[in-house]
């Protein structure tokens, strides 16, 4: 599908903002579906029942940020479709994320500080819905980060669409309806394993109405959680995730995989990865970052993975295999 551009809008994050740290994360697996240098992001959307191709380009500084989000479609979007687009932009952004307190309070943090001053004004991303993000937490689930992405790529060739604008040709995700009638059998043919069925059984739950995102955003932090952990397949891990990315809850850090446990051990203890700390041990060490834990180890996190995208990092290799 052939996009146009059709409009332009000006977006002005709250200072102070870092674009490039917060548009893009080394630590994401690559995926088709959108595309990054230095100062744009390019990201296709699916939203309202239509499938944007979008840039978002930079055009300030942290200090005084200014982007332009140029939007592509194949059909003509009315003003108020623009203005909730612009609305849910700077929400899977964070845009609007007031990072005053928490570089007030831990600025002098030995550890953290010259990590917060190295990256003044990160934000976390999410730029998938509630669905597309559970999608790429199955994919996630018990493999190599290649299988993840070959998987991934995989589903995305089957019943995505690939857009074409501003010289990209990238992958618009799949939606619910895309998969109604597409059997458990089917999945599985695409040698997706067992996710087939957390696959079908989630998708199910969207199509049947028993999950709505924008109401889901209305309710507390441990209502989402239940609601969450009632879909098929879903476990503490993923939800983890979803309550901090999707839901901005900044202190949501009870649960650490296996993987993490062994980064982290690493990271924040110089331990062993074979031989990592326990994760009860972790998790006390992060309360002192109390209702900021999280977004404090989503710095220190990506500080990691940029050291990783420069230069090489070799027991951190040995973890990701690519």
């Amino acid at each position: 599908m052939k996009l146009r551009e059709v409009k332009r809008i000006k977006l002005v994050p709250l200072a102070p903002f870092h674009f490039d740290a917060t548009v893009h994360k080394p630590d994401h697996f690559p995926s088709a579906d959108s595309d990054w240098q230095p100062g744009a992001r390019w990201q296709t959307m699916f939203c309202q029942g239509k499938k944007l191709g979008l840039k978002l380009e930079n055009k300030g500084t942290v200090s005084k940020p200014e982007i332009i989000l140029h939007v592509w479609s194949n059909t003509d979007l009315s003003n108020d479709f623009l203005k909730s687009l612009k609305e849910e932009i700077k929400y899977r952004y964070f845009l609007d994320l007031d990072l005053s307190e928490f570089t007030r309070k831990f600025k002098s943090d030995p550890f953290l500080g010259p990590i917060i001053k190295k990256w003044r004004g990160m934000r976390p991303l999410n730029y998938s819905s509630l669905y597309e993000y559970l999608m790429i937490g199955l994919v996630l689930q018990n493999c190599t980060v290649k299988r993840s992405i070959s998987m991934m790529q995989t589903l995305l060739e089957h019943y995505g669409t690939l857009l074409e604008y501003d010289g990209q040709k990238l992958y618009c995700h799949w939606q619910p309806k895309s998969l109604k009638n597409v059997s458990e059998e089917k999945l599985r043919s695409l040698k997706i394993g067992y996710r087939a069925k957390s696959v079908k059984r989630i998708t199910d739950s969207f199509l049947n109405g028993e999950i709505n995102e924008l109401e889901l955003r209305k309710k507390t932090k441990e209502e989402q959680r239940g609601v969450l952990l009632d879909l098929y397949g879903v476990g503490p891990a993923t939800v983890w995730y979803l309550l901090f990315d999707v839901f901005h809850h900044f202190d949501e850090l009870n649960h650490i995989s296996p993987w993490e446990q062994k980064i982290y051990s690493k990271l924040f203890f110089d331990k062993n990865p074979e031989k990592p700390v326990a994760v009860e041990k972790l998790l006390k060490y992060f309360e002192k970052y109390g209702e900021y834990k999280m977004l404090a180890v989503h710095y220190l996190w990506e500080d990691l993975w940029w050291k990783r995208k420069n230069e090489s990092i070799p027991w951190l290799e040995k973890l990701i295999r690519v």
